[in-house]
């Protein structure tokens, strides 16, 4: 976080609100479901938005606890408020408390399912942050399963069976972006440090590795996306024009393409899914595939 923004408590930044946006997923199977509309349910869905929220920034506070040592040698990440110091130890153990019986009590109107997500996706991230980041491609298909778990718990919140379609979709898709993540973060690297540069379990010379692997889950994204328009189940009972959604499929495909040519030039922050915020070009991809889906309907 940049020095203009110091006038934010310390406590705040350490939140990462502006990450809030990613559980913007637990939307994703009342939209699949069409029921939009239905206000009782969308506000289970605010309230799982919150829930998710206050524990994933609690989880945020906590990684950055774990590598508070590897953070205060990193360029960037050493202005983040425990390693330049303008938040304690003792404030963060308070701040983790606090989100997370905040996120605790939300969970426990919604019932014991998305509690039980909610607090599987708690261990998933803990087990991540304090041993599976390093092992190589594991930890990206943990930050996969993380998002996807945030579509199950959407689901649960307001009693909805996401089809096994949406999970293979979605895991496909969040592991691609959590490898422009890896593949961004030791580029950088290799700028800075040259041909021995490494981030995590990652080397150098995993580059190409890490661009096929993840440039092909993100094609079969789009081909689950593909399957699912022409498989048996066709989806007519929930579009009247299917071939919309067919050009969601096209459209997709370009934006993760986009997004791998942008992380090869080497111009990809370390996370893609800021960027897309970011970006004119991803922004209106986004609406158009939005805009796609909806005349599909």
């Amino acid at each position: 976080m940049s020095r203009r923004h110091s006038r934010l408590p310390a406590w705040l930044l350490a939140l990462r609100p502006r990450h809030w946006v990613k559980n913007v997923l637990v939307i994703v199977p009342l939209a699949a479901a069409h029921q939009l509309g239905d206000l009782a349910l969308l506000g289970r869905v605010a309230m799982a938005f919150a829930a998710f929220s206050l524990c994933a920034s609690g989880l945020y506070v906590l990684n950055d606890l774990f590598d508070l040592e590897a953070d205060r040698s990193h360029p960037s990440k050493r202005r983040r408020p425990l390693a330049s110091g303008e938040m304690t130890r003792t404030t963060a153990f308070a701040v983790i408390a606090v989100t997370w019986l905040g996120a605790a009590l939300i969970a426990a109107q919604l019932g014991i399912g998305f509690s039980g997500v909610l607090a599987a996706y708690v261990l998933l991230m803990i087990a991540y942050s304090m041993w599976l980041k390093h092992v190589v491609l594991l930890d990206a298909l943990l930050l996969a399963a993380g998002y996807s778990a945030r579509i199950a718990a959407g689901a649960v919140a307001v009693s909805i069976l996401p089809s096994t379609w949406l999970i293979a979709f979605s895991l496909f898709l969040f592991y691609s972006l959590a490898l422009i993540k890896r593949y961004s973060e030791l580029t950088h690297n290799r700028d800075r440090q040259g041909p021995s540069a490494h981030a995590r379990g990652y080397e150098a010379a995993d580059l190409p590795v890490v661009a096929m692997s993840g440039i092909a889950s993100g094609y079969l994204a789009v081909l689950v996306l593909a399957m699912y328009l022409t498989s048996g189940r066709t989806p007519s009972p929930l579009y009247s024009q299917p071939v919309f959604i067919g050009l969601t499929a096209v459209l997709l495909l370009y934006w993760i393409s986009y997004l791998w040519l942008v992380a090869n030039r080497g111009h990809m922050p370390e996370d893609p899914v800021l960027f897309a915020l970011r970006d004119s070009r991803s922004r209106v991809l986004v609406l158009l595939m939005g805009f796609c889906a909806w005349l599909a309907v």
